[in-house]
Formats: structure tokens, C-alpha cells, sequence
């Protein structure tokens, strides 16, 4: 009879601390412990998905209760109790999935069975998965038990998510923090067991799922399983990329000497064929902007270790990042970022990818366009500023005042522009007009093909800005029933932003005792209001000084998701209320038989 097929997440599942791969420095502390006979009465093991912490839990549960260890604390899983625990009959190691049992009747019966001494061996181990999903009653009900266990009982706890354990329980514990598992250590291991299980592999496939795992030996396997699968135990490079729908990134290098050469139209051919394949257009963004990324950290030894590939790779990968300079780097992974974060709002989203292919093949031309900023190169501009001294070119004869008859002064010179040289740029000395002030042409950076008329009129005028900075400050004193009132009469004025005048309703100003009078501080129940009022800020300040006619006035805007956040009543629940509370409301509604 055919034997069942077992997935080799399970089936190769560690069962000594020397099978557990990426772990060594904090499976070589356990096993001390053990071989010590040093153990705390409560561990913790925190870490992502698939890296170690139950299949440790589990090791370590075994090696307590071992009755033979090896020296180096390995269980022997020959002893009678290790045979129990792998045969899944072992009363003296006990799990619980604290994700489907959280309440406070499941953590009092896990405290019964505490009371419970081992029927034969030294510790009664109980195993904890998942522990952050307790309640927060049954995390209380927990903490003594946890803190005075008896001398019998060790406690493991494993989770996901550390942060939300709550820091009594934390205190309790000896924790131990699992790593992300490396993309080489995967295909080390992915390799055993493809001679294991009698598969031909290309490394180079073995990375591809590697990478694709994100650091998780679970989903490693997983992915393992299912090309082996796919492709009848023959895992190259080719059937791995085509079954997981990942892009080659032979894509990525080709685009890349594009890059290097400023070739426009090899670039835009390659990205034709990315989209026949059938890629999105954000993932194939995201995917050269990490393989861009991946360059840059290469190209330097001193970050070399941050590429997470193997050796051969990363020798590769130096290589090939030394054609170019770490500027063309800097600027194209700013370009990259710009472009995921207009992909949702671009109504061409093909266009806009072309468009950074085409910055990118510019970054690296004989005259560069782009500067990775978000806009043009910086060419140059005309800006006309008063001239202290010019040497006149042309000098006229002096002038005789009409009236005085005897007074004389020198005419203005005939052209008193100069031109400083600049790259692309010409201009014509013309005459002055008499009586006219004379001016100097520079230069200043602009973006090319057009002037920003933000930029023309955000250049004040002197006596402007003079008047501005001599201008008073205004400083009436106002009192919080003003306040409120003006905060109601902004909210009047914006009836159509619906978000912000339910925040405002909901949430209003309060002084901050110990600051400056003028200083109101607004608590929102969470981060999406605090970014919404500070982006309204500006307007809303203005609105209330210039109501109030005090420039000191000030808000600050904090979100405390414990608060419990008060509701914003609509039209009809104020007139419910009214009518509820209101018989002359309700006779008036009834005569004239309005409806709410």
C-alpha cells in the first residue's frame, strides 16, 4: 500500500537543536541550560512566521525531560519519555493554541492542570502558541501562575507579535528573540532536502524560493513542495519563475545596461516584454527599484553584508554596480520611489512607467534631463536684480536741467546690461532708457521647458517684505466660549468636507495648562485625524487669528486610541432629540405634520 504523502515542512521538521537552521547562537544557550540544568520557569519566544519558535518550544520541551541527553543537550529521542513526545503521547508536554483558546475559563483550566504533578519524569512542560491572542482577563488571570509556578512546571510561550504582550507578563519571562532565517541558509537547507527526497535542482532556483520565503523556512518548504510538484522533481531556474510568477531578473540587468548606456529604446522594448508576460506594472516598479537598491548596497564592501544572496551573487552583483556611480544610484532609487507613489493616482499608468524609464536612461546620458528630485535638471533662468555699479558702456554728454538752467548731471550709460556667461543660455545687450534703474542679468536654477509662476510670485517685492516683518503681531485676548464659537463658525464654512467637520464636532480645543495662553491642544481617537488636521492647519489657523485677532494662537493635535471617541450627531439626530425632549417641538412638528 502507498505510503501518504507527508508536506516537507512536517516531515523535516527539526527534532534536535542541530537540525533548527539559522538559529545556532540561540539554540546553543538552550543547550547549556539543559546540560546545566539551569532553566528559568518561563521562556518566550518571539520571532516571524516559520523561523524555529514551536519546533524549538518542542526540542526544548524534549531535552527537559530527556532521561539520556547528548553533552551538548540534544534530547536523545530513544529514552522512553522522547519516544512518548514523538509518538504525540507524552502527558508530561502539553500544548495549547492560545490563538482558538483565549478566554479566562482556558487559562483556568490550564492552571488545574499546573497543579498537576508529572506522573513519571522531572517537569511537566506546557507550550503556549500564539500567546499574544490571551485576553486581556486572561492575561490577568495568568500572571501568578506564571510568576510562582511549581518546581515541576517550565512554561513556553511563543508569538508573533511581542509588542502586544502586555509588560507584566514580559518581565516573567526569559526572552529570546529569533532571527530571520538567510536566503543562503534556506537553500543550504532546501538542497538537503532535495537529495533527500531524490530532486535535481539548480541553485539558482533554490535562491528564487529562497527570496521568495522572505526569510521563513515553513514557507520555504511550502513553496519547495509545489514546484517539485510542478515540474516533476526537476527544479531549475526557468520552471521555478514560471510556476511562482516571479520576474527574472534578467529583465532587471538588461534594463540596467540600458541604463548605463542611455539607450531609451532598448529600455522601452523590455518593459513591452514584461507586460506581454503578463506582469503588473507597480510590482515590475517595486522589483527594480529593490534591484536597483540591491546594486547600490553592493557596490561598496562596506555594505556588501546588507545583500541578503549568496557569495557568488554578491561578487556578481559588485561588479556589475562599479559601472556606474553611487549619484546615478541615489537619484534613480528617488525616481523609483516617486513613481510607486503616483502609480494609484496616474490615469496612464503604462505611461507613467515609460516616463521613468526614460528618466533613468537620462540619469546616465552625455547631457543629463532628470535629476532624481522630482523635477528637471537644473538649468538656468533669468533673474534681473539692481546693479550697484556698471561701467557705462557708451557714456552720453551731460544734460542741463530745464528749470535751474546751471545744474548738470550725467545721463544714464546706453547699455548697462551685462550677460554672465551660463551653458545653452544668449542675450543681447539693448539700451537703457534714460531715467531707468540699471540691471544685472543672472543666472539661477530653473527646470527646464518652463518658468514656475509660484516661484515669480513668491519673489516679494523689498518694500513688501519689509512691511511684512515691521507689521505688529496681534494679541487680543479672547476667551474659550470665543474659541469654540469661531471653531463651530469654520466648520459652518466647510459643510462639503464631511471627514473634517465630523473630526471637529467630535473632538474640541483645550487649553494646555503650564504653555502659553494661546496654546489648545486637540485629542483624536487616531492617526488618520491627526494627519488630516495638520494638513488643515495652515487655513484653520489663519481662520481662527484672524477671527480672534491674536497671531499667537496655536494648536496642537494628539490621537490617544484608548479614548473613548464621542459621536457626531447629524441633523436628524438633533431634532430626534428636540422632539424628545421637547413637547412644544413635537406639537409643532404634529400641526404642521412634518415628517423627520
Amino acid at each position: 500500500m502507498e505510503e501518504n504523502y507527508i508536506v516537507s515542512a512536517r516531515k523535516y521538521r527539526p527534532t534536535t537543536f542541530s537540525s533548527v537552521v539559522g538559529q545556532k547562537a540561540l539554540c546553543s544557550t538552550l543547550r547549556n541550560a539543559v546540560a546545566t540544568n539551569r532553566l528559568a520557569h518561563a521562556y518566550l519566544f518571539c520571532g516571524s512566521r516559520g523561523v524555529g519558535k514551536t519546533s524549538t518550544a518542542r526540542i526544548f520541551a524534549k531535552s527537559i525531560n530527556c532521561e539520556n541527553p547528548t553533552p551538548d543537550g540534544d534530547p536523545c529521542n530513544e529514552c522512553h519519555s522522547c519516544r512518548q513526545f514523538n509518538e504525540n503521547r507524552s502527558l508530561n508536554i502539553l500544548e495549547l493554541d492560545a490563538a482558538s483558546r483565549n478566554s479566562v475559563s482556558d487559562i483556568r483550566d490550564l492552571v488545574d492542570q499546573v497543579m498537576v504533578p508529572p506522573t513519571e519524569g522531572r517537569y511537566r512542560v506546557f507550550i503556549i502558541d500564539e500567546v499574544h491572542m490571551l485576553s486581556q482577563a486572561a492575561f490577568n488571570a495568568f500572571l501568578k501562575t506564571l510568576e510562582e509556578p511549581p518546581s515541576y512546571v517550565v512554561f513556553i510561550l511563543a508569538t508573533t507579535e511581542k509588542h502586544k504582550i502586555i509588560p507584566t507578563i514580559l518581565s516573567r519571562c526569559q526572552i529570546y528573540d529569533f532571527h530571520r532565517i538567510t536566503v543562503g541558509d534556506i537553500a543550504d537547507h532546501l538542497e538537503y532536502v532535495a537529495k533527500q527526497e531524490g530532486y535535481t535542482t539548480e541553485r539558482a532556483a533554490l535562491n528564487v524560493i529562497a527570496q521568495k520565503a522572505d526569510g521563513a523556512m515553513r514557507d520555504a518548504l511550502s513553496i519547495f513542495d509545489q514546484v517539485a510538484a510542478s515540474s516533476r522533481g526537476n527544479i531549475t531556474y526557468q520552471s521555478t519563475i514560471e510556476n511562482l510568477n516571479v520576474l527574472d531578473e534578467r529583465y532587471f540587468s538588461r534594463l540596467y545596461d540600458a541604463f548605463r548606456k542611455a539607450d531609451v529604446a532598448d529600455a522601452l522594448v523590455v518593459y513591452k516584454e514584461v507586460r506581454e508576460h503578463g506582469f503588473d506594472s507597480h510590482f515590475f516598479i517595486n522589483g527594480l527599484a529593490q534591484y536597483l537598491r540591491n546594486l547600490m548596497v553592493a557596490r561598496d564592501p562596506r555594505t556588501l553584508s546588507l545583500l541578503d544572496a549568496d557569495d557568488a551573487v554578491k561578487q556578481q552583483m559588485a561588479a556589475q554596480a562599479a559601472e556606474l556611480t553611487p549619484e546615478f544610484f541615489y537619484a534613480s532609487m528617488s525616481l523609483c520611489n516617486e513613481a510607486d507613489l503616483a502609480y494609484r493616482q496616474a490615469s496612464d499608468k503604462t505611461f507613467l512607467v515609460e516616463l521613468l524609464l526614460i528618466k533613468l536612461c537620462q540619469l546616465n546620458g552625455p547631457s543629463p534631463i532628470f535629476s532624481g528630485d522630482g523635477e528637471g535638471q537644473k538649468l538656468q533662468k533669468i533673474e534681473v536684480v539692481p546693479a550697484q555699479s556698471q561701467t557705462p558702456a557708451t557714456p552720453q554728454a551731460p544734460a542741463t536741467t530745464a528749470k535751474s538752467g546751471a545744474a548738470t548731471a550725467p545721463a544714464q550709460p546706453q547699455a548697462t546690461q551685462t550677460v554672465q556667461p551660463g551653458p545653452r543660455t544668449a542675450a543681447t545687450a539693448t539700451p537703457t532708457p534714460a531715467g531707468a534703474t540699471p540691471r544685472t542679468i543672472r543666472h539661477t536654477a530653473t527646470t527646464r521647458g518652463h518658468v514656475s509662476l509660484a516661484s515669480v510670485l513668491a519673489e516679494k517685492k523689498p518694500e513688501e517684505s519689509t512691511a511684512a516683518s515691521t507689521m505688529p503681531k496681534r494679541r487680543q485676548t479672547f476667551t474659550d466660549g470665543q474659541l469654540m464659537q469661531q471653531w463651530g463658525a469654520f466648520i459652518t464654512a466647510h459643510p462639503k468636507e464631511h471627514i473634517l467637520v465630523n473630526t471637529m464636532r467630535a473632538h474640541s480645543p483645550v487649553h494646555i495648562n503650564g504653555e502659553e495662553p494661546e496654546t489648545y491642544l486637540v485629542t483624536v481617537v487616531n492617526i488618520g485625524q491627526v494627519e488630516l488636521l495638520n494638513e488643515v492647519k495652515p487655513r484653520l489657523l489663519k481662520f481662527l487669528r484672524d477671527a480672534l485677532s491674536n497671531d499667537y494662537l496655536d494648536l496642537r493635535f494628539n490621537y490617544d486610541e484608548s479614548a473613548i471617541s464621542p459621536t457626531a450627531w447629524n441633523d436628524r439626530d438633533v431634532l430626534a432629540h428636540l422632539v424628545e425632549h421637547s413637547p412644544q417641538v413635537a406639537a409643532l412638528i404634529s400641526a404642521f405634520k412634518f415628517t423627520l
